[in-house]
């Protein structure tokens, strides 16, 4: 069976808490009558086990057991670190 969870990128907008981050995902969508290109960004609580993420960081998340009320997502790799 095919591995059905999801993988998300994102940026890296807050590393305040313990081996949690908060990543911003945008994804864009067309509007349904007018065809304008809508940008669209969701928060996602993400588990950091090496507490490695910084803020502005690129990183891919993938879905995960629910580790606490709102932390759904792991952090698989950074993609590109912040200048």
């Amino acid at each position: 069976m095919r591995e059905q969870r999801k993988r998300l990128v994102g940026v890296v907008t807050s590393d305040k808490m313990d081996k949690t981050v908060v990543v911003a995902v945008t994804t864009t969508k067309r509007h349904p009558k007018y065809g304008k290109v809508l940008r669209l960004v969701k928060k996602y609580k993400a588990h950091d086990e090496a507490n490695e993420c910084r803020t502005g960081d690129r990183v891919q998340i993938i879905e995960s057991k629910p580790m606490s009320r709102h932390k759904r997502f792991a952090v698989v790799s950074v993609l590109e670190r912040a200048k």
